[in-house]
């Protein structure tokens, strides 16, 4: 009988590691089993010498290992950290430097908060397209000027990277994982078990200083869930104005500070998520779905795949309904889910290479 490993997941710890980080990945992984009840993950802690660090809230923690944990890793995460050699001068130490770039040739690479910064400083993000928390944004491209650096999205995925902002955008990116790897049942599912938002809407323009006022009558989220319930609708700028009892100029600029996106930009989004919906869970032809999310025809519905996610509808589907059929949440820890309207604020500039498939044989 053939059956399959865990998904090995190492996580990076350099002190004084954030602590909120460090457990995400723990959290939102370790309930998901395969369809024989095995765990389809195995998350494990490291730092460079396999020695306890000290958080940033005043408590050590006892890893699993050292960095000899990254060689045999399907996915390498890299927590948050406040080490004032990576935040401050943008330095590493070059152990961690040349394990993470051996990491890169086999493991997908991902980072939550101040971790990206690591990344950065290790050369990894050159080039491309990264997130980090918004309060230290100045200081990472003043470090590393190479890395467009995005302060919007809750996380970015580019190249096979995967760096997210600050704080909750841990959970959000962790979920994108579970997602991308099991499909958005399974997802949803690890979501309500943890009591979270399968998928939150908007990006960090929502949390930073002097954010927008939420009297009454002053909020765009009317507009929103109009939007996502009327998705094959063509609802103008006015129609969305008026809806929310606003001026078009005064809708356009308030959906912006909530949310980081123009309402053009927040629909495509919202579009393209409901399409991996019905992709991954119907038999719909392309034509029909594109025809319920507003997106006309087929052929308009393959260019924005490709765009966003360099794939085809067919492939898309064929991929997710095995990853669907063969992970699912383990009974013991998870129970039921539904489906989310929610939408996530991302940047996709390049498809993520799946992750390696490891599988043992037995008697």
């Amino acid at each position: 009988m053939t059956v399959a490993t865990p998904h090995h997941v190492a996580v990076l710890a350099l002190a004084p590691v954030v602590a909120f980080d460090l457990s995400i990945p723990a959290q939102m992984l370790a309930g998901v089993g395969t369809g024989a009840g095995d765990a389809a993950y195995e998350v494990r802690t490291c730092t460079p010498d396999g020695s306890p660090v000290p958080t940033v809230n005043g408590y050590g923690v006892t890893p699993q290992g050292d960095l000899s944990l990254l060689e045999h890793a399907d996915t390498v995460i890299v927590a948050g950290t406040r080490c004032p050699a990576v935040v401050e001068d943008g330095a590493v130490d070059p152990r961690v430097a040349e394990a993470l770039r051996a990491a890169r040739r086999h493991a997908r690479l991902v980072s939550l908060c101040t971790g990206s910064f690591v990344l950065a400083a290790a050369g990894l993000l050159d080039g491309g397209r990264a997130a980090t928390h918004w309060r230290y944004a100045r200081q990472f491209r003043r470090l590393f000027p190479a890395v467009d650096l995005d302060t919007n999205p809750l996380f970015v995925a580019d190249r096979g990277i995967l760096t997210s902002a600050g704080g909750a955008a841990a959970i959000d990116l962790c979920l994108h994982l579970v997602r991308e790897d099991h499909g958005s049942a399974v997802a949803n599912r690890v979501a309500r078990y943890n009591v979270v938002a399968p998928l939150r809407d908007g990006g960090q323009a929502q949390y930073v200083e002097h954010p927008v006022r939420e009297d009454a009558g002053t909020s765009t989220a009317g507009a929103r869930t109009l939007m996502t319930e009327h998705l094959d609708r063509r609802l103008s700028l006015g129609d969305l104005a008026a809806h929310c009892h606003m001026s078009v100029r005064t809708f356009t600029r308030r959906f912006r500070q909530e949310t980081g996106l123009s309402p053009a930009a927040w629909l495509a989004s919202a579009r393209l998520e409901r399409v991996r919906h019905l992709l991954e869970s119907t038999e719909l032809p392309v034509d029909d779905i594109a025809a319920r999310t507003g997106l006309g025809s087929g052929t308009n519905l393959r260019q924005r795949m490709r765009d966003a996610l360099d794939t085809t509808p067919s492939a898309y589907r064929r991929a997710f309904r095995s990853r669907q059929s063969t992970a699912v949440p383990s009974s013991s820890t998870i129970s039921g889910g539904s489906a989310s309207r929610g939408t996530p604020s991302i940047v996709v500039a390049g498809a993520a290479p799946a992750a390696p498939s490891r599988e043992a044989s037995t008697p």
